[in-house]
């Protein structure tokens, strides 16, 4: 079996400037699914060689510990994705109405944004930003997260802009045109001390896909409890298909 990358999303994985301890934790559970992944990949590549020279014992018990170091590696990336996302949004690091996937692989980022955009629904929340950084420290400088999140608008028929922080994504969760308010708060999307980049003269990018109105002001004490319902019920699959 061909081996399938691990490829970290938008830029930093912190948003703020972490403690040593925190990256490396970080970096070490990412490290640890990855020695699984290469484990995993070991095992079926001997499997199937076992199995075309006729040794089925042998290939079915390869394949058998291949699988078994999949749901190590799952467990690890799930391990990985619940600490970065409880570090980027502790309460009061970002606002009530944002919501930051650094250092989410694709499928995390997903499974992550459909849950958090369900929850405001249910909660009369109006508008979402999603803050998925400038992809300038992704490999080749490449933005995953960015589509991702348009993927997520689209099949759920929602409006999306993008931000003058090109960093931001803006989604009205109620209808209408995605227009983001004038002027916005500083982000976590930069180091500490580092300005925000603006296009001048730039409106929003506004896309259209339409969703039924909701009723209701979302409540800023759930915030907290969703942090802590999302790092629980994160979805398993956390690489790049």
């Amino acid at each position: 079996m061909a081996a399938i990358p691990l490829t970290q999303l938008g830029g930093r994985a912190f948003n703020h400037s972490p403690s040593t301890d925190s990256e490396a934790e970080y970096d070490r559970l990412r490290d640890l699914a990855r020695a699984e992944a290469a484990k995993r990949n070991s095992c079926f590549d001997r499997s199937h060689q076992a199995y075309e020279r006729g040794d089925r014992a042998e290939a079915k018990e390869l394949s058998n510990e291949g699988k078994r170091h999949a749901a190590k590696m799952d467990e690890y990336n799930q391990q990985a994705s619940e600490y970065i996302f409880r570090a980027n949004n502790a309460p009061g690091r970002v606002p009530e109405d944002a919501i930051d996937l650094h250092g989410q692989f694709v499928q995390e980022a997903k499974d992550i944004l459909e849950r958090r955009i369900r929850y405001a629904q249910e909660h009369g929340q109006a508008h979402l930003h999603v803050i998925v950084g400038k992809g300038n420290h992704s490999a080749n400088h490449v933005r995953k997260l960015k589509p991702c999140v348009e993927q997520v608008c689209r099949d759920l028929g929602l409006q999306y802009a993008t931000e003058d922080n090109a960093g931001r994504i803006y989604i009205n969760l109620q209808g209408g045109e995605a227009v983001p308010p004038p002027h916005q708060p500083p982000t976590h999307d930069y180091p500490s001390g580092e300005q925000q980049q603006h296009h001048e003269g730039r409106p929003p990018r506004p896309h259209h896909h339409h969703r039924p109105p909701q009723q209701e002001e979302e409540q800023p004490d759930e915030i907290e409890r969703l942090v802590s319902k999302f790092v629980r019920k994160l979805g398993d699959c956390c690489v790049v298909m």
